[in-house]
């Protein structure tokens, strides 16, 4: 692959998931929070996913809460090197390169927010299982790094294989007459 193309490819890619970030964030500051919360998904009285306005000034389950100085240099340097990895040439395939453009928009996304805002919004409520609320920025940065963490192992088994196939070789050839 190109390391032009790749490269171009993976900004586009962190532009547009970091303002589909910003846009779902804008629609729950319209429609979320003077609400609060609005239930999205219920069966009888149980509330399964909810809409619900909040804003957090730690990271994931409010982690590092109020250390925004902390929280916006670990996502720039985090970015930093997502985008020296692309640029140097070093992404093998169109999966790689879209995962690590999914962490690195996900960063930008809620990096924007701690920029100007001094905090995350965050909305995607799920109650049934009682877990923290997030936003699609997140979900880019998680999803994307377990992709980009699977490639990553699946590149060094078969990498792993293919050197005990060529010493296989090796050695069967040293074995004939």
């Amino acid at each position: 692959m190109q390391k032009k193309k790749m490269s171009l490819i993976a900004l586009v890619t962190t532009f547009l998931l970091a303002a589909l970030d910003q846009l779902t964030k804008w629609l729950a500051v319209i429609y979320v929070k003077p609400q609060g919360s609005i239930s999205l998904i219920k069966f009888g009285e149980t509330q399964w996913v909810n809409l619900t306005y909040c804003e957090n000034t730690g990271m994931s389950f409010s982690l590092l809460e109020g250390k925004q100085l902390l929280l916006t240099i670990l996502p720039i340097i985090m970015i930093g090197v997502i985008e020296w990895y692309i640029f140097s040439g070093r992404v093998k395939g169109y999966a790689q390169l879209f995962s690590l453009a999914a962490v690195a928009g996900g960063g930008v996304g809620n990096l924007i927010d701690r920029i100007f805002l001094g905090y995350v919004v965050d909305f995607i409520d799920f109650k049934i299982i009682n877990f923290a609320i997030f936003n699609f920025a997140d979900i880019c940065v998680v999803c994307g790094g377990i992709v980009f963490a699977i490639l990553f192992i699946l590149e060094d088994k078969m990498n792993e294989n293919k050197e005990k196939s060529t010493e296989t070789s090796k050695e069967q050839a040293d074995e004939q007459p």
